[in-house]
């Protein structure tokens, strides 16, 4: 196992060099991490959740015309040529398939521990001062507006109105980041999400103050 791991580490910080900041190694190496912590309780499968943690965002959609099936077909690919069976390379690209938000927007119809696992540690990444981080990243490289009183967040989008939108970074917290802790599938992840939750409130709190001048 530790040999596959290590391939597939090396795999993915080749195939990540030079990506978007807040879809970099680094935020692979921080998922991984997070997943290993939470299956240390749930006890999924151990290979499939370290494989689908370290492949989650190997070839992310948004960053590829929205080719939802590329980030699938990539990592089953590079399983392939380490020689693994078709059951746990399916299993770790029906985790890839499923894992984002915009993909429970839809119908889902593939369900695992492993997927539980993998998706509460990729969402904790997108909450807590990290979340904040990686939201006005990726703001910055779309060149949105931080905030526009005038642009009120789009609630109970659909998955292609999601897909599509182009609202300010601080809307993005109403229309996902606050969201998530309700969405938590594992209770490690759950607790681990309140507190991250609580910081991104008290954080657009100090946010509206210093907008309004208030000091």
């Amino acid at each position: 196992m530790d040999l596959i791991i290590e391939k597939t580490v090396q795999f993915v910080k080749d195939t990540l060099a030079g990506a978007e900041a807040g879809h970099d190694w680094f935020h692979i190496e921080r998922v991984y991490k997070n997943a290993i912590a939470i299956n240390a309780v749930e006890k999924a499968d151990a290979l499939v959740v370290a494989l689908a943690a370290l492949l989650h965002d190997i070839a992310d959609a948004k960053f590829n015309n929205g080719d939802e099936e590329i980030g699938p077909k990539t990592a089953g690919d590079f399983l392939n040529t380490l020689g693994l069976g078709p059951q746990l390379i399916d299993h770790v690209q029906q985790i890839i398939r499923n894992l984002s938000y915009k993909a429970s927007l839809g119908v889902v119809t593939f369900k695992s521990t492993a997927l539980d696992v993998v998706q509460d540690a990729d969402r904790l990444d997108a909450i807590g001062a990290i979340g904040i981080a990686r939201a006005f990243t990726y703001g910055g490289y779309k060149n949105r507006v931080l905030y526009d009183p005038e642009i009120k967040p789009q609630l109970n989008m659909s998955k292609e109105e999601y897909k599509n939108s182009t609202t300010p970074t601080i809307n993005h917290f109403y229309e996902k980041l606050l969201l998530l802790k309700g969405l938590m599938k594992t209770e490690t992840g759950k607790k681990i999400a309140q507190q991250r939750h609580d910081f991104m409130r008290l954080y657009l709190e100090q946010f509206y103050n210093e907008w309004e001048g208030k000091n």
